[in-house]
């Protein structure tokens, strides 16, 4: 158990938070996660929702805590890079709620990997032998280890698909400059280095993760999240190396295994799909496994903060931060 057990299952399935409103702010901007709103000119007040997206698609259904979990496995994790970048975290006042400086993103998803594994072997067993720029040997098989981590890039769209840019791209179409690129990529496998170093201590491996990037007040800081399940893959290091060499699935902490549960039931995100339901069950298990990585990441179970009521709850979080 890698949660409190003073858990009413069916009242977390059916008050989940899929969506917020604060009297007295504008709307927020809805993202596949997160609701951000605006509190001043500086200012954001980002809420993670219990949603969950995959294949560029939200599901209908959402699961229970998420939003806690992937909020407070964020500000874990940002507090472990503070000494390599600046960060956009002002406060996390609530397990759904950060407090952040109000930036201009970078749309660039900044990709790092370690593994041959997800999108990455799903193009590589296609036959292509390039992903956004980088060459990737012949004969790799599915899982295994880069003998140095690689930075694949992907555009951030406002709808439907990100797709694969080279880092040639972005200093060609002029998305920043050659001197901001340099910084990201320093910066970027600085934080997979330490991202994958605090995995290993607590027995996993940082597969792969993604890291944004925007500008406050000129400053490029790190933004969005870092090292959460939404946004990583991680592996079980003591079973790595026997499951790579009998070509068996690596036992695993991500949405990887929404992912397939999806392409089971017919669902890549590709027209004329169809977006399947995700029958109660399913949503406890996705909920248990990010309580194990929050488990596994901090060492601590997961105490689930009640969500009864949560509107009223974030206007009261909201006021101090208000001028």
């Amino acid at each position: 158990m890698h949660y409190s057990q003073q858990v009413d299952r069916e009242h977390a399935l059916n008050n989940c938070i899929t969506q917020t409103s604060v009297s007295g702010l504008e709307e927020p901007y809805r993202g596949k996660v997160r609701e951000v709103y605006t509190l001043d000119d500086e200012t954001l007040g980002i809420v993670a929702s219990d949603r969950i997206s995959a294949f560029d698609h939200i599901m209908r259904q959402a699961i229970p805590f998420k939003g806690q979990i992937l909020n407070q496995l964020a500000a874990h994790a940002f507090d472990q890079v503070e000494d390599i970048t600046d960060t956009h975290v002002i406060d996390v006042p609530h397990p759904n709620v950060t407090i952040a400086k109000s930036c201009d993103p970078i749309p660039i998803e900044v990709v790092m990997r370690g593994c041959l594994t997800g999108h990455a072997w799903r193009v590589y067993k296609s036959g292509k032998r390039k992903l956004s720029g980088v060459s990737l040997p012949e004969g790799l098989r599915m899982n295994e280890t880069f003998e140095n981590p690689i930075l694949t890039p992907a555009t951030k769209a406002e709808e439907g698909h990100d797709e694969d840019i080279s880092e040639n791209e972005i200093l060609e179409q002029g998305i920043v400059d050659e001197s901001t690129w340099k910084q990201i990529r320093n910066i970027a496998f600085k934080l997979f280095e330490r991202g994958r170093e605090e995995a290993a201590k607590q027995g996993l491996i940082l597969v792969d993760t993604k890291y944004e990037f925007g500008f406050h007040n000129g400053d490029l800081l790190l933004i969005d999240e870092v090292h959460t399940p939404d946004s990583s893959r991680f592996f079980y290091a003591d079973e790595y190396q026997e499951r790579l060499k009998k070509g068996k699935p690596q036992k695993q902490l991500s949405k990887e295994f929404l992912r397939e549960w999806l392409m089971d039931h017919g669902f890549q995100g590709k027209e004329g799909q169809t977006l399947p339901d995700l029958p109660d069950a399913f949503r406890w298990k996705v909920f248990e496994r990010y309580a194990e990585l929050f488990h596994k990441l901090t060492g601590k179970p997961f105490n689930p903060e009640p969500v009864d009521s949560f509107d009223q709850t974030l206007e009261e979080i909201f006021k101090p931060y208000i001028k």
